[in-house]
């Protein structure tokens, strides 16, 4: 078994410039470069070895949540390697069949189910998200980070200000944020455009905690707060923005889920689909949807654009933000990991050391995806219309996204409802 892996390491040590040694069970090691290396991986049972080669890239890291495999160094530097020796490529026929079953069991085809699957994943509470999301806003999705940006707190509300922009959002308007998260979108729209905002979200517990904050800072008037699915549409909206659910449709939902993006707008409408993409269509990462995000899947751009057009909405701008991901995935690692013992004392229990360990891959992981250029995952963000508007009242060019100049909306302007 060790000659094996061997092997497997040091076809990835030739293909990756990140020095790294590898301890096998044995009691022999594999190095790649001569130096001290940036990370040092130990197996420590064969049992661990086995389960690499017979379920590569997937078995390895189960073996770590397992704590069978560990790591020393920079974390960050084993997913780096990686992704250059194209070690996340693998799809054994093991880790094929058992994507498929997870398929089959967890899908969110049905909106019960769909709502267990977002419960799993955001229904751990404000206080766990608090202590690594930025705070006031706790925005959970890619930040914007322009030339300058000193915090992802800056990161976040620069998103948020981004999009209300590309959507011309104005006073008064009545907007519909689909799986609002924390509320940061709709508070920091509330505050500076005067708008009237549905907040809506499947997870009980975010649900519950929004509707508290709403209260705490007076915005009943302003801000309704809906526990329903996506799929669950109750009426049209002036301005539809949706940051980071796509990815949460499920892998035959697509249509599903841009159809009721389409129902949600009125006729001449902006919307904004924020959403992890592939370049093409392939499985979604199997560790991440069995172990982090249960029933989801990540869409192609061509298949999302697909749906948009039969569902009768028109692609007015579409912006990739891979790189701005990446940087926020660093700050949210960095708060996961110097706040852990926090993290770990709201409930020894159920914040783990396996539950560490599912995390920091999780997050280290998706970091380095979005950085390496061996990797065709994306963070789009597509502004569209309900009908054609191209000819009316949307700019002719992008330079008003940019205009620092332009005059923002305050709360102490804004006339409150009666």
């Amino acid at each position: 078994m060790t000659p094996l892996l061997r092997k497997t390491f040091t076809v990835l040590g030739s293909r990756t410039t990140v020095p790294f040694r590898v301890g096998f069970a044995d009691g022999s090691s594999y190095q790649n470069i001569p130096g001290n290396p940036a990370f040092t991986m130990r197996f420590k049972t064969l049992g661990a070895q086995w389960n690499t080669v017979a379920n590569g890239h997937i078995g390895l890291l189960e073996s770590y949540f397992d704590q069978s495999i560990d790591f020393e160094g920079d974390f960050a530097a084993a997913f780096r390697m990686a992704y250059e020796g194209r070690y996340s490529h693998d799809q054994t026929l093991s880790v094929g069949i058992r994507n498929r079953w997870h398929e089959f069991r967890f899908s969110n085809r049905t909106i019960e189910q769909a709502r267990t699957n977002a419960r799993f994943h955001y229904g751990l509470g404000a206080d766990f998200y608090s202590q690594w999301l930025d705070v006031p806003l706790r925005m959970y999705t890619c930040g914007y980070w322009p030339d300058g940006t000193q915090s992802v707190e800056e990161a976040q509300s620069n998103k948020i200000e981004h999009v209300c922009r590309k959507i011309r959002l104005q006073p008064g308007e009545e907007v519909v944020d689909i799986g609002t998260g924390f509320g940061g979108f709709m508070f920091q729209a509330v505050e500076r455009y005067g708008i009237h905002g549905t907040a809506l979200n499947v997870t009980t517990e975010q649900v519950d905690w929004l509707r508290e904050e709403v209260g705490r800072r007076d915005l009943t008037d302003r801000i309704r707060v809906r526990e329903a699915d996506f799929r669950e549409v109750d009426r049209q909206y002036d301005k539809v923005v949706s940051i980071g659910v796509l990815e949460h449709a499920g892998r035959d939902q697509i249509y599903e889920v841009v159809k009721a993006h389409a129902d949600f707008l009125k006729p001449g409408g902006l919307g904004m689909l924020h959403f992890i993409g592939h370049l093409g269509m392939r499985p979604t990462e199997f560790y991440i949807r069995k172990h982090v995000f249960p029933g989801g899947w990540i869409p192609s751009l061509a298949e999302t654009i697909t749906a948009m057009e039969a569902c009768g909405l028109e692609v007015v701008d579409i912006e990739n933000l891979r790189r701005h991901y990446a940087l926020t995935l660093d700050a949210w690692a960095e708060r996961f990991d110097r706040n852990w013992e926090t993290i770990h004392a709201l409930d020894p229990r159920k914040f783990d050391e396996r539950f560490r360990r599912v995390w920091r891959t999780y997050l280290y992981g998706c970091a380095e995806m979005f950085r390496s250029p061996h990797c065709d995952t994306n963070l789009y963000q597509i502004v569209f219309s309900k009908g054609n508007i191209l000819r009316d009242n949307y700019p002719m060019s992008r330079e008003f996204l940019y205009d620092d100049a332009r005059d923002r909306k305050s709360v102490a302007s804004v006339p409150r409802a009666a």
